[in-house]
Order: structure tokens, then sequence, then C-alpha cells
């Protein structure tokens, strides 16, 4: 009888594959909320990148800032069929554009400060950030309520994390500000800063319809 020189993918490696995928489908992974997951990705790291470019996505690894992400694979080749798009695109209101701009900012001076790795921010911490931006209204409730509707947004996109709050913080929520959003405001971006804000600024007066 023949023996057999190849041994079967073990099952535990096929199944840390699996849920890596789908993980990695569904959102980001970070190191802090599951090692176990993050350690198999490192292991896998090769034949996850593999199968997502197979499907027209690229994995992008931030091991200093602990997270890994999917996003489409950048071409400049428009030749050929066009590759459906497993990661949609999804537009920004002005104002929730403002407040990532603003976040990114805060956590790089933050990083600047290196006093911390993580940065929380209260509720009226951002709200103050946003504010100063957004055109006056003669209704300071309806204001907030808006801001805080931009907040959601920003936790529903996951650049926010809101955090369990005990003790005497339990008066406003709390915010974990997620490293990603470095990924998706970029330093370039970051450098050119002051001159989108004149741009948001401007644009925001000009969408007011009358508070």
């Amino acid at each position: 009888m023949r023996q057999m020189t190849d041994s079967p993918q073990p099952a535990q490696e096929q199944a840390d594959l699996s849920l890596l995928c789908v993980r990695l489908l569904k959102g980001v992974i970070y190191r802090d909320e599951d090692g176990a997951l993050w350690t198999a990705l490192h292991s896998l790291q090769p034949r996850v990148r593999d199968y997502m470019r197979i499907i027209g996505l690229e994995l992008l690894v931030d091991d200093a800032e602990g997270y890994a992400f999917v996003r489409g694979l950048q071409s400049d080749d428009d030749e050929g069929p066009a590759t459906p798009k497993l990661v949609a695109r999804r537009p920004l209101s002005f104002p929730v554009s403002l407040l990532l701009a603003l976040l990114r900012r805060r956590l790089a001076e933050f990083d600047a400060g290196g006093a911390d790795t993580r940065l929380i921010l209260g509720r009226d911490d951002i709200v103050e950030l946003l504010r100063v931006f957004l055109p006056d209204s003669s209704n300071e409730s309806r204001l907030i309520d808006q801001i805080d509707a931009h907040i959601n947004k920003v936790v529903e996109l996951g650049y926010l994390r809101r955090l369990r709050q005990t003790g005497p913080a339990r008066d406003q929520p709390h915010f974990e500000v997620r490293r990603i959003l470095k990924a998706f405001v970029d330093a370039q971006w970051l450098s050119d800063f002051d001159d989108r804000l004149a741009q948001y600024q401007a644009q925001l007066t000009g969408s007011d319809t009358g508070d």
C-alpha cells in the first residue's frame, strides 16, 4: 500500500482560518479585544491575505496600533470586468466627517503627549470639539441632540467605542477613540487639516436650514 506523504490540514487551523475571514469581512479585529484571534491571524496571515485577494480585498495589519482590517484592492487598471465590491463605501454627512477629523487631530495630540495608549473622552468633551464649528443655534437642546446623533453614527462606524461607566463618571457617557481612525484619516489628510476645517465650516454654515 502506498503511504500518503501529505497530511490533512489540521481541523483547528481550518476553523481559525474560516473564523478570521468571517470576522474581517464583518469589521476590524483588535489585538486588545481578542488576543487568541490576533495570534491566529499572525500564524495564518499569508493564507488570509491570499484568500482576501481572490475576492478583491486587501488585508492590512498594523502591529504597532494593534488592529487589522480589509479594504478593496487599490488598482489603476480599469480593463476587464469590474470586481463586485464587498466592502461598501458609505457617504458621510459633513458633521460626521468633521467629527472624525477633529477626533483624529485630538488623537494625534494625545499620542504626542505619550502619556497613555487609550484616548478616552467624555460626551461633553466631544460636544465641545464639534459645536464651535457648527452654525449657531437658538435651540441649545436641539443642537446637543444633533451632536449626539453624530456621535452615535461614529460609534456605529466603529471609530468610537462607548464605555461602561461606574462611580462618579456615570453622569455622562464616555468613549474610547479607536486607533483604526488613523487608517481612515491618514497623515497627509491631517497635514491639510486647517484648510479642510475652513471648507467644512463654510459648507456647514451654508447648509444651515434655520434653527
